[in-house]
């Protein structure tokens, strides 16, 4: 029984094929596959099966001699040469045509590149590690009235896993402190560093883990001893130069000395590992009491890490079953339930609830509004190309005339729009390059652009040329090679052999929807964000400064002396953090006497008796504590009393409560409820007791009459009392905005790529209403003779566009209403998506495409009805 060619490359044929040509061609080409068996092998024989089919070959053409075997190639690449030879022609003598698809597409394509660049860097986030698929993080599921997820774990957690069980082949502690004060000794005094990724109390286990390799010194001995440490390369240069960095000594945070035994690797960007100083672990006891304690299993910081190896065909739920005899054995008495899971590495830099970098729902948003903005390029290309077709129909006549078949035809005109997608990404990558440095600086990343070392980019560009090729070039290619040659010749052919007005009001309704969808999303993040900025928080935070306690209780008291003096303050607080704040020192209260803790988690407050005054915030009930350096008494918020279903604030009044197991006093005041983080979360119960010990702030509200001179006064006042430090600030509103910005980036990339959606789309209209132009001149003519006004002739093209835009919105409103609906979702306190955003978009798309309309509309209105007839 003879071999088949492939069965794939025939239905190819069948398709491209002429059909009073097909029975021919098959068989020669049937012939042709059956001597090619013979002679070279069945794999060789398909290939070149598949060659012949694509160029269709004709095999009488072809000698049959092994020798001449060449020819055949050299002919395919003359036909190719030819085939760019004429789209080149074709598309110099259409300039107009080839600009504005050059620049549909090539900003279409830069948007793709840089959004492929981004989600590339974030995927390939902590990939390099040897045994990757077996490094997990231990985190803590917190079950009490709700449940709260932690990426931390109690710090003796570590240590015990490690001499309890063998599912790991190692066990890393790491506990980072950041903003961390770094003095270094020289010539002329102290130079002080602030590090911002702070500093990491590490095991040596941790660099068994990870693949974060040494350039000088040993693990063996690096990491063993107390008050040593190691430090990344550049580290290194920033503090000692070109010096030896090995043995010298660097003051921690003004209580520690430690020697650097180590230097690391400069730690690479996509790396979710930013501290570059590793103190050993030993050292943590003398820095922080508690946390370096083996037995703080009271609570959790969330400071501290914990990750593990497992051994090969350990499993994460065969671990997971032996944490809950943890805190049987430990916790036992704490409502506070603890539920110890094990997070794969791939999924820390993602997921959010364990304070993932990047949620990989925005990576998604971001790749989807790249497709749709290559989408809308490639049906601009097609919807030109398609309204352009009628002017080559005599070409395409005279072609299939004098022999070419569909196929030819059809992959002549997708020759032009490679050339066309070629040139497009070669601009692509031309602009992507300028781009990126404003990326780096939105995103916070350090992607580049290496064509020589990223086959992943070295293989995306082409690819992305190939798809917008196919994608965009198909469709009119088809429409092309269809054309029937004697209707082609006499210029016959209607709209309706170009695919109709319909299949071009379809794209058209595609490409704007796609834009209205970006313009409602913009307008949605744009108010929420302006809703969590400008909504009634329940404090004030406009002119509020946050500097550093760093100093003893009694030092800072006298600070808060000085800095209420100076011209310009009007109030100062001393206190743990402000009322909205990322700092979370959240613990079980005990109620009334209550023998067991409550059900739910209180969020502590220290803070003396000016908070109130500082921050503008208002009783319900009672009255402000008093002035005291010790816990004497408590204010708790509306939300507090809520938690405990008392029937009224007031209930609450004289009520004993103890905190963090020492903090004992009576409930004094009842505070109205304020938003204490940021509106993702719901308010939680708050109580602010006087604890001196706990002081992190001064909140200093300064007047608005002469900020720089009292900014300045303040900086004064605080460096003096502390020389040892350097000066940082930050207002209190500038850190409320911190909250929202994920929202923020968004909202800028948004507004940018819905620009470029409208902008794309308008360069479609403006051809296409060129082509419509040039096809009604007559028609332009006839009406003015017969006197119409140009406010009738615009309307010819105004009204078509109105239309499809129109359809266009009916299409895009539902779809952006659940898709922002869901995005709002992530807010426990949100907008709600009003009917006048529907409208707004609307009205900007009509807006937006009668300006673009208008223009070639009117000159085609004002030309001279005589010569608009004669010309015809």
């Amino acid at each position: 029984m003879p071999l088949k060619p492939p069965l794939l490359a025939d239905r190819f044929l069948k398709f491209f094929c002429a059909p009073h040509l097909l029975e021919e061609v098959q068989g020669d080409l049937h012939e042709e596959f059956e001597y090619q068996v013979k002679h070279v092998g069945v794999r060789r024989a398909r290939w070149r099966y598949w060659l012949d089919v694509l160029g269709f070959f004709q095999p009488r053409y072809i000698k049959r001699k092994p020798s001449q075997y060449p020819q055949t190639y050299l002919f395919s690449l003359n036909m190719l040469r030819n085939y760019f030879k004429i789209a080149l022609r074709s598309l110099q003598r259409n300039k107009v045509y080839t600009s504005i698809n050059l620049l549909g597409l090539s900003l279409g394509m830069t948007c793709g590149l840089l959004i492929f660049l981004l989600v590339k860097y974030h995927l390939s986030f902590d990939n390099f590690h040897a045994h990757s698929d077996r490094i997990y993080r231990i985190v803590t599921e917190q079950h009490r009235d709700n449940i709260s997820y932690v990426s931390a774990v109690p710090s003796p957690l570590g240590k015990v896993f490690r001499n309890d069980y063998t599912f790991a082949e190692k066990v890393g502690r790491i506990c980072t402190f950041e903003d961390m004060l770094i003095s270094i000794k020289a010539e002329k005094g102290l130079n002080k560093f602030k590090e911002p990724q702070g500093v990491a109390f590490t095991e040596p286990e941790y660099f068994a883990i990870f693949n974060f390799p040494l350039s000088v010194g040993s693990f063996q001995n690096a990491l063993n001893e107390p008050n040593t440490g190691i430090i990344t390369e550049r580290i290194a240069r920033k503090y000692f130069g070109n010096t030896n960095p090995i043995n010298q000594i660097f003051r921690l945070d003004n209580k520690l000395d430690i020697r650097v035994t180590g230097v690391l690797k400069d730690l690479p960007t996509n790396s979710d590992q930013k501290a570059e100083i590793f103190v050993s672990y030993p050292t943590l006891k003398s820095y922080n009491d508690w946390l370096g304690s083996d037995d703080a299993w009271g609570g959790i910081q969330s400071s501290m890490k914990c990750f593990v190896r497992l051994r090969p065909g350990v499993s994460p739920s065969e671990v997971e079953k032996v944490f809950p005899a943890y805190v049987k054995r430990y916790r036992p008495t704490s409502k506070n339930v603890h539920h110890y899971k094990l997070q794969p590495l791939n999924d820390v830099h993602f997921n959010a609830q364990y304070g993932g970098a990047m949620n990989k729902q925005t990576l998604w948003i971001l790749s989807l509004i790249g497709l749709f903005l290559i989408i809308t390029a490639c049906v601009n290309f097609i919807n030109l190309a398609t309204a352009q077709a009628l002017n080559r129909s005599k070409e395409v006549g005279v072609r299939k005339v004098l022999g070419s078949l569909r196929g030819q035809l059809f992959w002549q005109f997708i020759a032009q729009t490679g050339l066309i997608a070629a040139i497009a990404g070669g601009i692509a990558l031309g602009l992507a390059a300028l781009a990126l440095p404003y990326v780096n600086q939105w995103f916070a990343t350090e992607i580049s652009l290496n064509l020589l070392t990223d086959w992943r980019l070295v293989a995306f560009i082409p690819a992305l040329i190939l798809i917008v090729t196919f994608f965009a070039g198909s469709y009119p290619g088809l429409i092309l090679a269809g054309f029937q040659p004697i209707l082609a010749l006499k210029g016959k052919l209607s709209q309706q052999n170009i695919g109709g007005f319909n299949t071009r009001r379809a794209l058209i309704v595609v490409q704007f929807s796609i834009s209205q969808v970006l313009i409602i999303g913009m307008i949605v993040i744009a108010r929420q964000i302006y809703y969590a900025q400008k909504a009634d928080l329940g404090f004030n935070k406009d002119a509020i400064m946050l500097l550093p306690i760093a100093s003893t209780p009694q030092q800072a008291k006298t600070v808060k002396a000085q800095l209420q003096s100076l011209a310009g303050v009007e109030q100062v607080s001393l206190c743990y953090s402000a009322p909205a704040s990322n700092g979370h020192w959240q613990t079980a209260p005990h109620y009334d006497n209550h023998s067991e803790e409550e059900s739910f988690r209180v969020s502590v407050r220290a803070a003396d008796n000016d908070y109130l005054a500082t921050f503008d915030l208002q009783l319900a009930a009672g009255r402000n504590i008093y002035p005291s350096d010790t816990v004497k008494e408590f204010l708790v918020n509306e939300t507090f009393a809520k938690k405990l279903n008392v029937a009224s604030p007031s209930d609450l009044l004289g009520k004993n409560l103890r905190v963090n197991g020492n903090m004992t006093g009576p409930i004094v005041g009842v505070v109205k409820d304020f938003h204490d983080h940021s509106f993702h979360e719901d308010i939680n119960a708050v109580c602010i007791p006087s604890a001196s010990d706990f002081y992190n702030n001064y909140a200093v509200k300064i007047s608005t009459a002469n900020v720089p001179a009292t900014m300045a006064a303040v900086e004064k006042t605080w460096s003096k009392m502390h020389p040892d430090q350097l000066y940082e600030y930050t207002f209190l509103d500038e850190h409320i905005a911190s909250f929202y910005e994920t929202e923020a980036l968004m909202l800028k990339l948004i507004q940018l790529f819905s620009l470029i959606a409208v902008f794309i789309g308008c360069l479609g209209l403006y051809g296409l209403i060129s082509f419509m132009a040039a096809q009604k001149t007559k028609e332009i003519g006839i009406r003015k003779v017969l006197g119409s006004s140009l406010a009738q002739i615009l309307w010819i093209f105004g009204k078509e566009f109105a239309r499809l835009i129109v359809v266009a919105f009916l299409v895009a409103a539902p779809i952006a209403w659940w898709f922002m609906n869901q995005w709002l979702q992530d807010f426990k306190f949100h907008i709600t998506i009003q009917p006048w955003i529907f409208f707004v978009t609307i009205a900007i798309t009509l807006l937006v495409a009668t300006l673009t309309v208008i223009y070639e509309a009117t000159k085609a209105a004002l030309v001279n009805p005589v010569k608009s007839l004669k010309s015809e």
